[in-house]
Parts: structure tokens; sequence; C-alpha cells
């Protein structure tokens, strides 16, 4: 996999990702990503213009809380069955 900068406001965030975020960890992670830069990029998938978060939900939110436009991702497929 690779990593590629998407756009944050293209980041759909389904309902099932949708948990309730831990402040205290966006606060640490945000500190972290300030200092040594995004270290392990976010899962998404495409999807009809859109990507769709598969995991990474507090690393999204903390690139937010530093008022990143962009972030680091690597792309998936969805699973099919």
């Amino acid at each position: 996999m690779h990593s590629v900068s998407i756009p944050i406001d293209k980041i759909y965030i389904p309902q099932a990702r949708r948990l309730p975020v831990d402040a205290a960890k966006v606060e640490a992670l945000a500190e972290s990503i300030a200092e040594k830069g995004l270290e392990n990029p976010i899962l998404v998938r495409p999807d009809k213009g859109r990507f769709v978060l598969v995991s990474g939900l507090h690393r999204l939110e903390a690139c937010k809380a530093l008022g990143e436009t962009a972030i680091a991702a690597n792309l998936v497929q969805a699973r099919r069955f």
C-alpha cells in the first residue's frame, strides 16, 4: 500500500465508525502529529466521488483539530462477500 494525500472534506464517516471520540486521545495524537507528522495513514475506500473512512477516526479528528485540510491515507478496496 502506498499513502496518498486526501482532502479532509472529501472523507465520509459512516455511522458505524462514528464512535464517541476520546478528546484526550485526540489531543495527544494532535501533539504527536504536530511534532513528528502523521506516522500511520488512515484507511479509506473510494466511493462515488468521495472516500469512506475505514480506520483512523481519532487520527482524522486530530488532523482536523490542527487545522489540516488534507490527510495521508492508504486506499483499500471494499470487501466482497
